[in-house]
């Protein structure tokens, strides 16, 4: 008997450590706080919250693992000696404070790949006891945000404007975005920070209407948005034109001064004057050369004469602009339907 307990005695040191890792191996679980799921746009950043079992005790010497669903490689851990998936290096991060009891995973450049079942695992380094958490699912969705373009005021012909395209809902943890701008008008790069990018235009007349786009790309998820507007440019008048309706017969439009154009005595006249500019400019019609501050003879771009007489002469059309001015003149050569037209009064419209 005394050998038996003595045998006994020998072998119980050797027992006691089977028996305690195998009761410290029983995994324990806990119940992750908030939601079962989580959304996020691809390119952007989520935070899946973790908060460990009050019931811990203070001192701890062990690592926490982000696993998923499945896979025995972690996606992010405090571990310095665990490897975590290529896939997941440098976007997933284990917010680790142990005396907070924080284990909460950040997600940055969120991937369509990433869409998954995630869990949280607590782990002894000289044991086999832990923690495990509830499964908590990731759901990715296509990027539906679009930058925005903002403009102050009035884009006006020949004067340097800031544009500046932002994204506000990029997370600045995340892989800075590029931006990309695409215009005819002339432009030069400003200032940029993770969330906008600034563009200085130049716009020309010939830019107005033109389309404008800023393109933005998330490198880290592989992902590009982009936005397009119409360009409004205030410019002054660059050219002004009369088109000519006489009686019944077919327009024809003089683009330039001319030195007169021959109609018949009592002949009906319609003359129609038309402008460019942004915003449009105001037409209006003087007798003869008028001085800035005369009275116009028509408030409008059309001037009717019903029946030309002799007295008829110089008619001048005035394209008013905030931004500038520009006028065109027309000289009428009355003459009886009897007597001929000088050759040096003759006219022929433009082909």
């Amino acid at each position: 008997m005394q050998g038996a307990q003595e045998a006994a005695s020998e072998m119980l040191p050797l027992l006691l450590p089977l028996l305690w890792a195998g009761a410290l191996a029983q995994e324990r679980r806990f119940q992750l706080e908030g939601p079962e799921s989580l959304t996020v746009q691809e390119g952007l950043c989520v935070l899946v919250p973790c908060r460990l079992p009050t019931t811990l005790p203070a001192s701890y010497y062990g690592y926490g693992y982000w696993f998923l669903e499945g896979a025995d490689v972690p996606v992010a851990t405090n571990d310095p000696d665990e490897e975590v998936q290529e896939e997941t290096r440098g976007r997933f991060h284990l917010l680790w404070d142990y005396r907070r009891k924080n284990c909460s995973l950040s997600i940055r450049d969120a991937r369509r790949r990433d869409n998954a079942a995630y869990f949280f695992r607590l782990k002894y380094k000289w044991m086999k006891y832990g923690y495990t958490s509830s499964k908590l699912s990731v759901h990715v969705m296509a990027l539906t945000h679009r930058p925005n373009i903002s403009i102050p005021g009035t884009l006006e012909s020949g004067h340097p404007s800031n544009l500046t395209c932002s994204v506000p809902w990029v997370c600045e943890q995340g892989t800075p975005p590029i931006f990309s701008w695409m215009s005819a008008a002339p432009t030069s790069l400003g200032p940029r920070t993770t969330q906008s990018s600034v563009l200085t235009i130049t716009p020309r007349p010939q830019d107005h209407s033109t389309n404008l786009t800023c393109q933005v790309t998330f490198p880290g998820a592989g992902v590009t948005m982009e936005r397009t507007i119409q360009l409004n440019v205030s410019y002054a008048p660059q050219k002004v034109a009369i088109s000519i309706f006489q009686g019944n017969s077919a327009a024809f439009k003089i683009l330039q001064n001319t030195s007169s154009l021959p109609v018949l005595e009592g002949q009906a006249l319609r003359l129609l004057c038309d402008a460019d500019g942004n915003p449009p400019a105001h037409l209006s019609w003087f007798q003869g050369f008028p001085a800035l501050n005369a009275t116009p003879i028509s408030n409008t771009g059309v001037l009717e004469l019903p029946q030309v007489g002799s007295a008829e002469g110089d008619f001048t059309c005035r394209a008013q602009h905030p931004l500038g001015s520009l006028q065109i003149s027309l000289s009428l050569f009355v003459h009886w339907s009897s007597a001929p037209v000088p050759d040096r009064h003759s006219f022929r419209p433009p082909c």
